[in-house]
């Protein structure tokens, strides 16, 4: 009998049904190679952090399947858009719940091979947004992958309006991506 591959939960930071960032994870799950499988898991349920809601209630349903979803994880790769110079509020919102408590944090997040990648319709790609979680990143504990970047400018000329990657150059490039994080992820073998 075969060995189930490590799991790498892919994020998309964009709640947009024609969403470039959700195109581009699906795109990046059918590039992954054999070695890795990667999911989806939609942070579209995650409501809006807040600690009183947390004290009073526990931890919203989707919440508590994501974190564990994240804690069982071999890795995770988050396709980032960037709002205004910085990481988007939802992606970020879903981390900080994922995160809490704080003593959880090692568990969920110790050690995890982290990626982050971008798609945007300006010529910069995501630079700042994907700079921009790694302060987060580090204050987590993540091990961040820094072997290559992935950042998708002029996405509305890459992807069609279904969706579907044309460019191949990105194409390559995300292969390229995905194949190094994998090795990253099977390396790391948490």
């Amino acid at each position: 009998m075969s060995e189930t591959p490590p799991t790498i939960i892919a994020l998309s930071g964009s709640l947009r049904r024609a969403s470039y960032n959700t195109a581009l994870l699906r795109a990046a799950i059918r590039k992954a190679p054999p070695e890795v499988r990667v999911e989806h898991a939609s942070i579209e349920e995650i409501p809006l952090y807040n600690a009183d809601i947390e004290a009073e209630q526990g931890f919203p349903e989707p919440v508590r399947e994501l974190k564990e979803r994240i804690a069982s994880a071999a890795g995770l790769l988050l396709v980032s858009p960037e709002y205004n110079h910085s990481v988007p509020g939802v992606l970020k919102n879903a981390i900080d719940w994922v995160s809490r408590p704080g003593s959880d944090i090692p568990r969920v997040f110790g050690g995890l091979p982290v990626a982050v990648i971008g798609a945007s319709q300006g010529r910069m790609g995501t630079v700042l947004s994907q700079a921009a979680w790694l302060p987060v990143l580090r204050a987590l504990g993540t091990r961040p992958w820094f072997e290559a970047k992935l950042l998708v400018s002029s996405a509305q000329q890459v992807f069609t309006e279904a969706g579907e990657l044309t460019d191949a150059r990105v194409e390559k490039e995300l292969t390229d991506f995905m194949t190094g994080f994998a090795a990253f992820v099977v390396e790391q073998g948490r």
